[in-house]
């Protein structure tokens, strides 16, 4: 490992990989935040951006929790809004779900395991 303390900015960092900042995609592979126990995502949505397709992780469960705004998760069996601060969700594998900003929002993911592939669209 190249350092034992990483320290920096989740916005920044992940910007370029859709807010995911740790797992299994970061290089080099001695980079602290290179892992395959989980990835982590700093989301920022603003009002009115969605994922309007369900779509399901096959390996991994994910936890979400609202930093700031109004969120909506859609389960099939379910709605949850998330609209205080530190509202949280968390589904196992093979739940499909879409999401939607009702206000601009802050989303904090944690995904575990970090498995490349394992987040696929569901054809309708």
């Amino acid at each position: 490992m190249s350092s034992e303390v990483v320290f920096g900015n989740a916005g920044a960092e992940g910007a370029s990989r859709g807010g995911w900042f740790a797992g299994h995609f970061m290089t080099p592979g001695d980079d602290a935040r290179s892992t395959s126990v989980l990835e982590v995502k700093w989301g920022v949505h603003p009002a009115g951006d969605s994922r309007t397709q369900w779509a399901v992780n096959a390996a991994a469960t994910t936890l979400s929790i609202l930093v700031k705004g109004r969120f909506r998760l859609q389960f099939p069996e379910q709605e949850i809004l998330l609209d205080r601060e530190g509202d949280y969700a968390l589904w196992l594998p093979g739940v499909p779900h879409y999401w939607s900003a009702l206000e601009d929002s802050t989303i904090v993911t944690v995904r575990w395991p970090s498995v490349s592939g394992d987040s696929s669209a569901i054809k309708n």
